[in-house]
């Protein structure tokens, strides 16, 4: 629970990669009083020592992933915006999905599953922005984070089908005319309109 006795609000932000995840997390930290994790955070912090396609950064990562969730669910913040990219062909993923999330739900926290999408050739473009490469070095190669974007298009299905997230906490948008305050805006909107209802 929050100091002010209200259930923590977890926000999910999660689609294709660039989509605007972390952009719209930016925008809606600015609006909320929920803090901004993003999954990129733990990455850069292990790149410069280990690469994340290596055994030991992966679990480095992984580790750090699992200490701060935990940390956040036992704090008293109102809440919390974590972004991610979900593989959803791959049942480890939900899995992996329903792990981040258990030791908040077990703590009575409000979870909110959001879905952005936007046509790979205009995440492309977004791959190149100034506010994407500052806060992650580790895409400045372009070459490479193109083609890593590219096969990821082609291997895994990066957004949801119909009825595949149950719940009125889920909310989907397509953002690719929409800037980031204008999304932010919409699902702060959302989070505090739906009613509460089991994960």
């Amino acid at each position: 629970m929050s100091e002010a006795g209200e259930a923590m609000k977890l926000v999910i932000l999660f689609g294709p990669h660039a989509v605007g995840k972390m952009t719209v997390g930016q925008e809606l930290e600015k609006l909320s009083d929920l803090k901004l994790f993003h999954n990129h955070q733990p990455i850069e912090l292990v790149t410069p020592f280990f690469s994340y396609s290596a055994p030991e950064g992966r679990q480095l990562v992984k580790r750090i992933r699992e200490e701060m969730f935990e940390a956040f669910a036992s704090s008293s913040a109102p809440g919390y915006i974590l972004t991610f990219v979900w593989a959803f062909e791959d049942p480890g993923e939900h899995t992996y999905m329903q792990s981040v999330v258990a030791p908040f739900a077990a703590r009575g926290a409000d979870i909110y599953w959001i879905e952005l999408e936007a046509p790979l050739d205009l995440r492309l473009r977004r791959n190149a922005t100034e506010n994407r490469l500052a806060h992650k070095p580790s895409k400045r190669d372009l070459a490479c984070s193109e083609a890593n974007m590219i096969r990821a298009h082609e291997e895994h299905r990066l957004n949801s089908v119909a009825g595949e997230i149950q719940g009125p906490h889920h909310l989907r948008i397509d953002n690719s005319d929409l800037s980031a305050k204008v999304v932010a805006d919409r699902i702060w909107s959302f989070v505090n309109a739906v009613p509460r209802a089991p994960v």
